[in-house]
C-alpha cells in the first residue's frame, strides 16, 4: 500500500480527525489507528438554497435528504421532464418538511435545467439519468454552483472525460461536490478503512466485489408515450441512459476497493448475458476480472435477477488479514481481531445501523463544507470508478479486453445527436460478444 494513501484524511468535515482505536495485529502487537469523526448534523450557518433537477424518486430521496441534514436549508427550486414526477416530488417535500414551491420556480423540459442554474441558489442536485449528468455538471461547475449529484456521472469514456474536465474546474473554483457514493461517508466503512490503511491486514494483494440482487423496476410503453418518453422512464433499462446495472449500480462496489487499495486497474477482460430482462437493451448479469499494474486482480460481479442467491458486499485479501470493508477484519486463521462498535441492545448484541443515514451524512458533510469554506471534491474519484465499470461493461459486450488506456482515449459517445420528444435515433440491439465463425 502507498505510503502517502495511508495517511490520508478522512472525511469528518467541521470536525478533525481524531481518537484511535486499538488494532490487534497478526504478531500480536496494537497499532493505533486515526478514526474519522462525523458530525451527526451541518453546523449552523448561513441559508443554503438548493434547486433540484430530476425530479424522480431518487432525486426527491435526496432532496429530503438534504433537507434532513441541518437547519437553514431551502429546496427553492425544481426541473424535470416530466409534469407528474414533479408533482409527485412536491408532494413529497410538502409531506416531509412542509416545503412549498412557487410555480414560478417550477421548471419542466429538456433544457430546464438552464433556468435552475440561472437561479440563485447556492448548490443544485443532479439526479437525472445518468446520460444526462456530464452536461449538467459541467454548466453547473460554470454557473459555480455547489454540487450533489448521484452517481453514476456518466455512461460512456467521453462523458467521464467531461467530468474529470468539470472536476478540475470546480476544485480550482473552490466548489464542494458529492456524488452520491455513500459508503464514503458511512462511518462503519471509514472506520474498516482507517484500520486498513494503518496495516492491520498488510499490502492488499487481493479484492472481491458483488452486487448480486433482484430485479429492478421496468416500466411498459404506455398509449400516448413516444419512444423518447417511453425510454426516459423506463431509463434503468437502456444502456444509453443509465450505462448498464454495471455502471449504475455496481459501481458502488467498485468504488469501494478503488478507494481502499488506492489504485485503478490497468485491464479488464468480463462476460455477461440476458436472462430474464424484459425491457432495454441491457445485460442482466456481469461477471469481469479486472487486473492491476502490480498483477493483483480484483474479482467483480453483478447480478439483477429474481430468485436467486443475493450479495451485496467488497472484500479486501491482505498479508496478514482479510476485511469485509464495512465492520470486520479477520486474521488468516479466521479469527476476529477488529471489529466496529456498534451501539448494543439490552441483550448485548449488536444494533448494526448507523447513527445517522449515509444517505443523510453525504449532505451534512456537504454543507459543512460549504458552510465552514472548506471545500472538498470527489467528482474525479467518482468518474474514475465509473470508467472502471464502463471498461468491464464494454468487456462483457464485446468479448474483447479492454484497458483504462483506451478508455481514457475512446471517442464512445452513446444517446441520440438530439434531444427531443418522438422516435430515438440509436442503435437498439442487444449486444452479442464473440463471433459466429468456427
Amino acid at each position: 500500500m502507498e505510503k502517502d494513501f495511508s495517511r490520508r484524511q478522512f472525511i469528518g468535515i467541521g470536525a478533525a480527525a481524531a481518537g484511535a482505536a486499538m488494532v490487534l495485529g497478526c504478531q500480536g502487537k496494537f497499532k493505533p489507528a486515526e478514526l474519522p469523526q462525523f458530525l451527526d448534523q451541518a453546523p449552523e450557518g448561513k441559508e443554503i438554497k438548493a434547486g433540484l433537477i430530476g425530479c424522480g424518486s431518487r432525486g426527491t430521496g435526496a432532496a429530503i435528504n438534504f433537507l434532513d441534514a441541518g437547519t437553514g436549508l431551502k429546496i427553492t427550486h425544481l426541473a424535470d421532464v416530466f409534469a407528474d414526477r414533479m408533482q409527485g416530488c412536491l408532494g413529497k417535500l410538502k409531506e416531509k418538511h412542509n416545503v412549498e414551491i412557487p410555480e414560478a420556480n417550477r421548471f419542466l423540459g429538456f433544457d430546464a435545467y438552464k433556468e435552475v442554474l440561472a437561479a440563485d441558489v447556492d448548490m443544485v442536485i443532479l439526479a437525472t439519468p445518468p446520460f444526462f449528468r456530464p452536461e449538467h455538471f459541467a454548466a453547473a461547475i460554470e454557473a459555480k454552483k455547489n454540487v450533489f449529484m448521484e452517481k453514476p456521472v456518466a455512461v460512456d469514456p467521453v462523458g467521464v472525460r467531461s467530468v474529470l474536465s468539470a472536476a478540475k474546474r470546480a476544485k480550482n473554483l473552490g466548489l464542494s461536490v458529492v456524488t452520491g457514493t455513500q459508503r464514503r461517508h458511512q462511518r462503519t466503512y471509514n472506520s474498516i478503512y482507517a484500520q486498513i490503511a494503518n496495516g492491520a491486514i498488510g499490502d492488499i494483494v487481493s479484492a472481491n466485489c458483488y452486487w448480486n440482487s433482484s430485479q429492478l423496476w421496468y416500466r411498459t410503453k404506455k398509449s400516448g408515450w413516444s419512444e423518447m418518453e417511453y425510454m426516459i422512464r423506463d431509463w434503468v433499462n437502456w444502456t444509453w441512459l443509465s450505462g448498464d446495472h454495471i455502471v449504475e449500480q455496481h459501481v458502488h462496489n467498485l468504488d469501494v476497493i478503488n478507494w481502499y487499495t488506492g489504485k485503478y486497474p490497468v485491464k479488464a477482460v468480463g462476460f455477461g448475458s440476458r436472462q430474464r430482462r424484459v425491457t432495454g437493451d441491457q445485460f442482466d448479469n456481469f461477471s469481469v476480472d479486472f487486473v492491476y499494474e502490480n498483477g493483483m486482480h480484483l474479482h467483480s460481479m453483478c447480478r439483477q435477477i429474481n430468485g436467486c442467491v443475493n450479495n451485496v458486499s467488497e472484500w479486501v485479501v491482505g498479508t496478514k488479514g482479510v476485511s469485509n470493508c464495512r465492520d470486520m477484519i479477520k486474521d488468516h486463521s479466521g479469527n476476529v481481531v477488529w471489529e466496529y462498535p456498534y451501539e448494543k441492545n439490552e441483550a448485548g448484541d449488536p444494533i448494526k445501523r448507523e447513527t445517522v443515514s449515509p444517505y443523510v451524512q453525504e449532505h451534512v458533510d456537504l454543507v459543512t463544507a460549504i458552510r465552514t469554506n472548506k471545500p472538498f471534491n470527489e467528482a474525479e474519484n467518482t468518474a474514475k470508478s465509473n470508467l472502471l465499470a464502463i471498461m468491464g461493461r464494454i468487456s462483457a459486450y464485446t468479448g474483447k479486453e479492454v484497458t483504462w488506456d483506451e478508455m481514457m482515449s475512446s471517442d464512445l459517445e452513446y444517446g441520440p445527436k438530439e434531444l427531443k420528444w418522438g422516435s430515438v435515433d440509436i442503435d437498439k440491439s442487444i449486444p452479442v460478444p464473440g463471433t459466429e465463425k468456427r
